[in-house]
């Protein structure tokens, strides 16, 4: 099943978002490598800069989207003022299966 996590970045951290982004990445990368990643990117504000978080996950249930959700090292950092999960279903240009 799919998931997206979407996530609010705390008003005033964009400092924190980027002290952490290269654990952030690294943590996307290593889902990426398992297969648990379809797809993620930041919300930008009207200046461009980013201010939150869309990622999609394959997990197997709610619980477990949750939990890779409090992996990731922007949620182990404090960074975000909100985050929520919800079933998604890819319904158009949906990348063929290798």
């Amino acid at each position: 099943m799919l998931f997206a996590l979407i996530c609010k970045d705390k008003p005033g951290k964009l400092q924190v978002r980027l002290d952490t982004r290269p654990e952030h990445v690294a943590f996307l990368e290593g889902l990426n490598g398992e297969n648990k990643l379809a797809f993620a990117g930041p919300f930008l504000d009207t200046d461009g800069k980013p201010n939150g978080s869309l990622v999609v996950v394959e997990a197997p249930d709610l619980a477990a989207a949750e939990a890779l959700s409090a992996a990731d090292p922007y949620a182990k950092a404090g960074l975000f003022e909100s985050v929520e999960i919800r079933q998604w279903n890819w319904t158009f240009n949906k990348p063929a299966a290798t």
